[in-house]
């Protein structure tokens, strides 16, 4: 990983940790009171001009779901639109091409595992009508407000793999592979597909220990997703 792709994942860790401790901070009639002068901020006048709601030049006058969507729960997480997409053969024609996973095209979950000393399960399964591919690469974990980051559990990269329907996946993380009573207690892991992810995060594990962390690939097997140091 690139000095400038580890340190922007870094700061994308460091500021979900952060947002999340100021969340929990909040007094509750604040937040009330701060939803609701936002909602009127927001509120489209009833008097403005029909124009104003006209497509921007340059535009797409439509916004579809993502590229390889099935439905339109996709609208508004869209990067791209699919149409005219693909690779071009050299005859007038495109061949469809995949659409990789962000951390927000993903439902997530975790579990506690006993094998191997005791680890962490990330599963990973794509959101309602979304098709998209991980990519054959270690998924991108982070500890703490410092950003550490889990180091590979496998000798060898993966296999890509494309989420859609009822195809899980899963990594397997090892909070603590090294030896002895060190470390620091967390609660909570950053993941990101990969280390450019602009959304990566929160996940809550329970109190961890952690020190020199590792990762499996994603794996479509749970079974295949043990972290062995």
């Amino acid at each position: 990983m690139s000095g400038n792709r580890r340190k922007a994942f870094l700061v994308s860790a460091a500021l979900v940790g952060g947002a999340m401790l100021m969340t929990a901070c909040q007094d509750t009639d604040s937040d009330t009171a701060t939803g609701t002068d936002t909602g009127a901020s927001q509120s489209p006048s009833s008097t403005a001009p029909a124009g104003d709601a006209a497509t921007p030049t340059g535009s797409p006058s439509s916004a579809g779901g993502k590229g390889t969507a099935e439905g339109s729960d996709a609208t508004g997480e869209a990067t791209e639109d699919g149409a005219g997409s693909g690779v071009d053969t050299g005859n007038g024609e495109r061949e469809p091409v995949g659409q990789s996973c962000g951390a927000n095209d993903i439902s997530w979950s975790t579990r506690s595992e006993t094998q191997a000393g005791g680890y962490i399960l990330i599963i990973a399964k794509a959101k309602s009508g979304i098709t998209c591919d991980l990519p054959a690469a270690l998924p991108t974990v982070a500890f703490g407000s410092d950003g550490t980051e889990a180091g590979p559990a496998e000798q060898s990269v993966g296999t890509q793999i494309t989420l859609s329907g009822g195809t899980t996946a899963y990594a397997g993380v090892n909070p603590k592979s090294s030896g002895g009573d060190g470390g620091k207690e967390l609660g909570h892991i950053i993941v990101g597909v990969g280390d450019e992810d602009p959304n990566p995060v929160s996940l809550s594990v329970g109190t961890i220990i952690v020190d020199d962390p590792i990762v499996t690939n994603w794996h479509t097997a749970s079974a295949d997703a043990v972290p062995f140091s």
